[in-house]
């Protein structure tokens, strides 16, 4: 039987982000319920193909395992707020040790029980789940169980973490209260209206909605501030839509409330404009054809949640950031970029005193173009004695919080993925690393820093969502100068894939070509296959001149993850590249919390114990042929020496990692902990800034 623990990090919740959402399935229901999960999350994560949409980033947590005797990590507490999605059925009734981890949970965490089958409620007789209300995911229908997987469990995080009466409840009085707005004139916009309605009211989910339609008897103005000021919108926009007064009316009082807004596009022929104050909101197309009318009206209250839960998620993680110190203490905060009537209401409300402040206002992640915005500085005077007025300034947290610029650096990137183990010990989806990949690339050309990076060029590697990030943000700054180089070993730069990586990236792409040391001496002209330990011996001699150079050519170094096994070095590479940044003493902001190699990096020298990946032994019993790289490169006087690694990890602490980084040690402490790319960003943005302004 596994022993465990429950790790629980005891931190003031004011530290801690708002809100964190946990996945937890047993592995026998992985192949028919992962897809259901992966998907749903999806929609709370950041599109890694549209970096600058907006969009949720709900920090998400997976744990399960790979086989039915062992049960994954303890859970940890991130957030102020963790909610626990937890897939219960036959399988994890019948496995004692599932029962056992089930039932040390700590009370700190909110458990929504998702019953896959109606054996699952028989977990509700004894201790965690006792007296829980399922989700009763066993009942949605086959054809849209999808599209109800995603519509339900988000109800469940708007129910428990976003509920505007502040309250957990259940029934009618948790439900998300919906506002529809449509033209009473146009055919398709009420028909819509009431399809909407009528399926909330006729259907299993009548009591997560409540949807208002204004009768016409009422008092149209008082009825409408009454009701809006606790709904989302729902503006069902047809051919006559944009013209009628009282449409306009709701949706201008919408968003002086600054409520969210769904905008759903049923356009039939034509409209000759479209109103200006419905833009700067979500937009969903939906078909005409009645045969599909279920699953368009599912899609459009999937997106009516999930526009409120980001609506309500942004400006919480926003007063976050006000605590912590990324945005100014007197910040207005907004859940969309700010318009123009939204600023004209807040500077007829300032005093003379107020007026000589700036006006600072944060909106969420990303930014939007600066001639998007730009109308802002119109707003800025001169008052008769020269002070200046109004002075107005919209930023996002990351993008505008260091003002000061950044003295130019090579900044080498050591990011790579590794092998998962089904959520079983790492509980982060891989793609994570993609994404922070992204953000890092971003934020580090934006301050025209010089990215160096060694990976191998393929087609969704690390190396091609840097270039297509800098890509963007070349064109975001208008600014040709924007370079990252790829680092490549022989045999590597003669692949045929490099030269269509040239001319794709051109303009953008530098590569720089690395030799073998002169005592080795291949075919250079031909690709050199690692099939065999003299090849492998080369590869690992090519690839360690590679670093060595590379390193010694840059000025900082950023590592993260990496793959403990099935590497082509002389050992795992981001273990190669920590020992070379160490022994050349180049700064190293090293981030622990995305898992892989760099997180057994991290722990070593936190815990003082030198974890086993990082050990010859394991790395022989690891990787099928490395008895014979060693023993062919040590005779030859280049073997691995895990002796030095050892020591030089025993002798390394927080302190000494610290020195030209520009952080303190409790902020590099956060920064090898945290699995929060936001937060990993922000610190090497603040490391950074402190560096070039004290030089």
């Amino acid at each position: 039987m596994q022993i465990f623990k429950y790790s629980i990090l005891k931190m003031n919740s004011k530290s801690n982000p708002p809100l964190a959402i946990n996945f937890i399935w047993h592995p026998d229901d992985h192949a028919i319920y992962f897809q259901h999960i992966s998907k749903f999350r999806q929609y709370l994560t950041r599109d890694i193909d549209r970096p600058f949409s907006r969009e949720l980033n709900i920090p998400t947590f997976l744990y399960s395992s790979r086989s039915t005797n062992t049960v994954p990590n303890p859970l940890k507490i991130w957030a102020a707020k963790n909610l626990v999605f937890l897939f219960l059925s036959e399988n994890t009734l019948v496995s004692t040790n599932w029962n056992e981890y089930f039932e040390k949970i700590p009370s700190d965490f909110e458990i929504i029980p998702v019953a896959l089958d109606e054996t699952a409620f028989k977990h509700a007789n004894t201790g965690n789940l006792l007296n829980k209300n399922f989700v009763r995911a066993y009942s949605w229908p086959l054809s849209d169980y999808q599209e109800y997987f995603i519509l339900m469990l988000s109800h469940e995080i708007y129910r428990l973490g976003f509920n505007e009466k502040k309250t957990i409840i259940k029934g009618k009085d948790a439900s998300l209260k919906i506002f529809l707005s449509h033209a009473k004139a146009d055919e398709k916009g009420v028909g819509l209206a009431m399809e909407i309605k009528n399926f909330i009211d006729n259907t299993s989910i009548q009591r997560f909605f409540d949807a208002t339609d204004i009768a016409p008897c009422f008092n149209f103005d008082e009825e409408i501030t009454v009701n809006l000021k606790e709904s989302t919108v729902i503006a069902i926009g047809s051919d006559k839509y944009s013209s009628r007064y009282w449409c306009q009316r709701e949706i201008l009082m919408a968003k002086e409330e600054r409520r969210p807004i769904i905008f759903v596009n049923t356009l039939e022929h034509y409209e000759d404009r479209i109103f200006p104050a419905a833009v700067n909101i979500p937009n969903i197309h939906v078909s005409h054809d009645l045969n599909i009318r279920n699953k368009e009206i599912l899609r459009i209250l999937i997106a009516t949640l999930l526009e409120t839960i980001r609506f309500n998620y942004s400006k919480s993680l926003l007063e976050y950031y006000k605590i912590q110190g990324w945005i100014p203490k007197n910040s207005v905060i907004f859940a969309r970029p700010p318009e123009v009537n939204q600023i004209i209401n807040l500077l007829k409300d300032r005093n003379e005193t107020e007026q000589l402040e700036i006006l600072n206002i944060c909106y969420p992640e990303p930014p939007v173009y600066p001639e998007e915005i730009n109308w802002i500085n119109h707003f800025e005077s001169t008052s008769p004695t020269g002070d200046v007025l109004n002075k107005i300034q919209a930023v996002t947290p990351l993008w505008s919080i260091f003002s000061e610029k950044h003295t130019t650096k090579k900044i080498g990137i050591s990011i790579s993925d590794f092998k998962e183990d089904q959520f079983e010990t790492h509980n982060q989806h891989l793609d994570e690393l993609k994404r922070l990949s992204q953000v890092l690339a971003g934020h580090l050309l934006a301050r025209k820093h010089k990215l160096i990076y060694g990976g191998d060029l393929r087609e969704d590697g690390f190396t091609q969502f840097i270039l297509d990030e800098a890509l963007i943000i070349q064109n975001r700054i208008m600014d040709n100068s924007i370079r990252v180089e790829n680092h490549l070993a022989w045999p590597l730069f003669i692949d045929s894939k490099v030269k269509s990586f040239k001319a794709k990236y051109h303009g953008i792409l530098h590569i720089e070509e690395y030799d073998t040391p002169k005592d080795v001496s291949p075919k250079k002209e031909v690709f050199l296959p690692p099939n065999c330990s003299e090849n492998l011996y080369i590869w690992s001699r090519s690839l360690t001149n590679m670093r060595e150079l590379s390193i010694k050519k840059s000025d900082l170094r950023i590592i993260s993850s990496g793959k403990s096994s099935d590497y082509k070095g002389k050992m795992p590479g981001v273990l190669e590249e920590f020992i070379i940044c160490m022994k050349m003493k180049k700064p190293i902001y090293l981030l622990g919390g995305f898992g892989g190699l760099t997180k057994k990096i991290v722990t070593s020298i936190i815990n003082k114990e030198l974890a086993p990946e990082l050990t010859e032994e394991w790395q022989i019993q690891n990787n099928a042929g490395y008895t014979s790289l060693q023993e062919l490169a040590k005779n030859r006087g280049f073997g691995a020496d895990y002796i030095e690694v050892k020591n030089l990890i025993d002798s390394t602490n927080i302190e000494l990692l610290t020195n030209n980084t520009g952080l303190t040690i409790q902020e590099y402490e956060k920064l090898m902990l945290t699995p929060f790319i936001d937060e990993a960003v922000h610190l090497i943005l603040k490391g950074l800034t402190v560096i070039s302004t004290s030089q």
